[in-house]
């Protein structure tokens, strides 16, 4: 008999079946991609079912003269203006006060009463703290007496001197009894002038056990309580003092600054501001130095400005945003730093035209600030210029002017939003 063929294997069927099906996914990727390209052509082409509402169409079509989208570009514009433009500099500074006094014992005894308050403001010369004062009391007490003692013995040799010096006109004494009795004289006074340099010297250790404070400022956290032990080598003191009015603040800026710095301080005050995160105005007051010397390592130099700081609105040890004003370029005409462009051939704006189109103007800078740039061409007094939307503008693009928006009062409701026309028309009904 004729030998039979055995049926193919599951391994087989499946190394045989699996270019069958390596040949079918190029198809649906192909089919995908004509589908993609037909879709995208009908949208482009404004066919049924993308073709946009008649309403919502622009005016000009695919050949109008709208935005780089299609239609009027909603913008907001500013007009160039001839203004005063202030070059400040701005900086990082450390707030520092004019003196920072740790009150410290000078004497040795037992701290009997604490008289400030944690956070308490004291004027100069305010009891601080007292330290039991009763050994000062006795040592002065005793130097006061010795001084009383030598005083009594030169007044009674004072006396005996007068009656040498009589008998001696009379020969009744002789001259070195008389020399003697003047030396004697001589050191009792001696000993009264030592008897009251101790006596000042323990009515001082006395007062020292009297903590004042030397100077106008805030007292800091108690450091010491009452009842303890205080000597005078104790290295933590029992209240630092902060003088807060007034206070300064220590700022660093470049080493190419300095020339603007020093001409400003040439001309007079400079004015210094110290501003809060948000950019407003927490303090004003005036540059007072600068260092003597730039800083090698960092290429700084450190400056100091003086602030009243009547409200203490500066903090010993807080970082602050300084902004200083060295010079003032008047009557320059300046646009927003917003409306500046960047592009290939250098600084731009729109200009807006009498026909609400945009024309594309090169400029030539001058001096730039944080919020405003000085036109030294370009652009002349009375042209505006776009500050909001010239991301989707081409040169001779079609717009409609808008108003920024307001905040909301608290507690009112915010307006309900309506679509523009794009031909001006008024706002257009919502749709259902």
């Amino acid at each position: 008999m004729p030998d039979t063929p055995l049926p193919p294997t599951t391994h087989e069927t499946a190394v045989l079946a699996r270019p069958r099906r390596r040949r079918r996914w190029p198809w649906l990727v192909l089919l995908l991609v004509l589908a993609a390209g037909a879709g995208g052509a009908a949208y482009w082409q404004g066919w049924w079912p993308f073709a946009p509402k008649q309403e919502e169409a622009a005016p000009g079509g695919r050949s109008g003269r709208g935005g780089r989208f299609g239609g009027p570009v909603p913008v907001t514009v500013a007009a160039a203006a001839r203004t005063d433009i202030p070059i400040t500099l701005d900086a990082l500074g450390t707030v520092q006060p004019l003196a920072t006094i740790t009150a410290r014992a000078q004497v040795d005894g037992v701290l009997v009463e604490v008289a400030y308050t944690e956070g308490q403001e004291v004027k100069r010369g305010d009891v601080l703290a007292r330290i039991d004062p009763r050994t000062y009391q006795a040592a002065l007490a005793q130097a006061q007496a010795k001084q009383a003692q030598d005083q009594a013995q030169l007044a009674n040799a004072r006396v005996d001197l007068s009656r040498y010096t009589e008998l001696l006109r009379s020969n009744g004494t002789s001259r070195q009894q008389l020399d003697t009795q003047r030396a004697l004289v001589a050191q009792y006074e001696a000993l009264v002038q030592a008897d009251q340099a101790a006596v000042d010297s323990a009515r001082v250790q006395l007062d020292f056990t009297t903590i004042r404070s030397p100077v106008d400022g805030r007292v800091g956290l108690r450091l010491v309580d009452q009842g303890n032990l205080v000597h005078g080598s104790d290295a933590t003191g029992i209240v630092v003092v902060t003088q807060l009015r007034p206070i300064t603040v220590v700022f660093t800026l470049p080493q190419q600054r300095l020339g603007a710095v020093l001409d400003a301080l040439g001309r007079g005050p400079v004015a210094v501001q110290a501003l809060e995160q948000d950019g407003s105005i927490r303090a004003e007051g005036a540059l007072l130095t600068l260092d003597n010397q730039v800083d090698q390592t960092t290429g700084t130099i450190k400056l100091k400005a003086q602030f009243a700081n009547d409200d203490a609105r500066l903090w010993p040890g807080a970082f602050v945003n300084v902004r200083m004003r060295v010079a003032t370029i008047r009557q320059a005409l300046a646009i927003p730093l917003v409306a500046v462009q960047r592009g290939p051939d250098g600084a731009f704006a729109f200009v807006l035209k009498d026909d609400n189109t945009v024309e594309q103007r090169p400029l030539q800078l001058g001096v730039l600030t944080t919020t405003e740039a000085a036109v030294r061409g370009g652009l002349q007094p009375g042209e505006r210029v776009v500050t909001s939307g010239a991301l989707r503008l081409t040169p001779g693009a079609q717009v409609v002017l808008t108003q920024p928006a307001a905040p909301a009062a608290a507690g009112e409701a915010p307006p309900e939003r309506r679509r523009q026309r794009p031909d001006g028309a008024g706002p257009r009904r919502p749709q259902p």
